[in-house]
């Protein structure tokens, strides 16, 4: 069962992207700027990220199935939701209200709990442009969803790959402890 904190809870939702493996200089960020973290991944996700350096850094397992009834809730109830990297694919599902599964099932639920969320997406141009993916964001913005530039920030090209700016979708809560 999880045990009460005296500071904020942010769940931080990971979705299948190459990285998402850097997503622990986000939790770091997070802890620093006095937030207590759980990460919830896409399935696919998992495959993505270091689970036991992500357990041992929170202190606390990754979600990514739904729990059983009766089960302890392992996580408080979120202050606020960062997702960091988002997918084309959970981008369109979670404004479509598709929840199958518990990443999405927590997206679509914070909206209704008014839980501030903020977002940095990881999609390349050719499915960015697509018309689904432009109505799903701005159908989500129009939620109150925050989005940001993943790569924003500093300028560091190193042989033409741009870094992504973790801290950004921090900056981008309105419940920033």
């Amino acid at each position: 069962m999880s045990e009460p904190s005296e500071k904020p809870f942010l769940y931080v939702v990971v979705c299948a992207a190459g990285i998402a493996e850097g997503v622990g200089r986000l939790i770091a960020a997070a802890q620093r700027r006095g937030w207590e973290v759980g990460v919830v991944a896409t399935p696919q996700g998992l495959g993505f990220i270091d689970a036991a350096e992500i357990e041992e850094r929170t202190g606390r397992p990754i979600r990514s199935a739904w729990r059983a009834p009766g089960d302890p809730r392992p996580f408080p109830a979120p202050d606020a939701v960062a997702v960091a990297p988002a997918t084309f694919n959970t981008v369109n599902k979670w404004a479509a209200g598709i929840s199958d599964t518990l990443a999405l099932g927590t997206l679509c639920e914070a909206y209704g709990l008014g839980v501030p969320i903020a977002v940095l997406p990881c999609v390349n141009e050719a499915l960015a442009a697509h018309p689904a993916y432009r109505a799903s964001v701005e159908r989500l913005r129009d939620m109150g969803v925050r989005f940001g530039d993943p790569y924003a920030g500093e300028d560091q090209q190193d042989a033409g790959r741009r870094e992504f700016h973790w801290e950004g979708v921090l900056d981008l809560l309105t419940h920033d402890p």
